[in-house]
């Protein structure tokens, strides 16, 4: 059964969330006080809005589209992994049946 959290967490509409981050940009209000006009946590609405700032260059770290590719990759690598520790399973099989007289 999926998690709830999980669950909530990929139904919020990108357009929300821009909308979120700048009314916090905006309005010059707190964000505990905006997220709680909106029915969303404060330290979610605080996410938005730094991981924004991250995105236009204001702040250090990972943007968006790196975030994604970061994710992708990973995906890839334990892809791959997999697959080589198949492969050497299959090796390791061949070789111990074609040697057995």
């Amino acid at each position: 059964m999926p998690d709830k959290a999980a669950e909530e967490q990929t139904a919020v509409h990108p357009e929300f969330k821009r909308e979120a981050v700048e009314l916090v940009r905006t309005s010059g209000r707190p964000i505990a006080e905006i997220a709680r006009e909106l029915g969303i946590y404060d330290s979610t609405l605080g996410n938005w809005v730094k991981q924004a700032r991250i995105d236009r260059g204001e702040r250090e770290g990972l943007t968006s589209d790196e975030r994604a590719r970061l994710r992708e990759l990973e995906l890839d690598n334990a892809r791959l992994r997999m697959e080589r520790d198949l492969l050497k399973r299959t090796v390791a099989f061949w070789v111990k049946e074609t040697s057995t007289p």
